[in-house]
């Protein structure tokens, strides 16, 4: 019986790849990768030269049975996302739930992650929080925010540059214009910014700046 290792990749500055993850890289069978071609570069650049195979969302329902199989036959395979810690807002609970169900061993190395940073130097608390990901596009959305508009504890979302002025006017509509929230963008990365204020003031900044980068939203709860 082999093992499932879930490791975890720069969310964009490649010091922050671990040894471990180095190591295991390496040492696994096969390592399944969300984005061969990006993940290619981050495999070239620490010359890790195990094979990949393509393990995403939209395939990830089709090959979860044969990975399983491959496991079962003695392989130690390892996955991977395009940034972060699988399995969060990426590919990755699916294969777990069905390792674990086969009775298959798993290793999750600690790791990047983009929300740890963004809550942590937020200035929000963080000894209680939720993480909810992306929200909803259409279906679902308004209930969703209704449903937070009373949530106590902080907030954390993940949002893309296009859809993030959005999102912060459905936060004023729902969470009210004064709610404190921060904002942070290409963390880790060269243009890493954290903008802070309330959710009036984020809106008048990124209305004068145009949001480029992928961003973590982090919203106080009510009071």
């Amino acid at each position: 019986m082999g093992k499932l290792f879930l490791v975890p990749t720069p969310i964009g500055n490649l010091e922050d790849m671990t040894f471990r993850a180095v190591k295991v890289l390496k040492e696994v069978d096969l390592i399944l990768a969300e984005d061969t071609r990006t993940s290619g570069k981050l495999l070239k650049h620490f010359e890790i030269a195990t094979h990949m195979h393509s393990h995403h969302m939209h395939n990830e329902h089709k090959t979860v049975e044969n990975i399983v199989k491959r496991i079962q036959n003695g392989e130690n395979i390892a996955l991977i996302s395009d940034a972060g810690t699988p399995a969060i807002s990426d590919p990755g609970f699916l294969l777990t739930r069905a390792c674990i169900e086969n009775d298959i061993e798993i290793e999750c190395l600690p790791g990047a992650t983009a929300f740890v940073p963004a809550l942590v130097n937020s200035g929000l608390p963080n000894d209680k929080f939720v993480f909810e990901g992306f929200l909803p596009v259409k279906k679902g959305r308004q209930t969703r925010l209704t449903f937070l508009a009373e949530e106590t504890r902080t907030m954390i979302f993940y949002e893309s540059p296009h859809k993030l002025l959005k999102t912060l006017n459905n936060f004023a509509e729902y969470f009210g214009e004064d709610r404190p929230i921060s904002v942070s963008r290409e963390l880790t990365k060269l243009y890493e910014e954290t903008i802070r204020g309330t959710v009036s003031d984020l809106i008048e900044h990124f209305t004068k700046k145009d949001p480029k980068g992928e961003f973590v939203v982090v919203a106080g709860g009510k009071k």
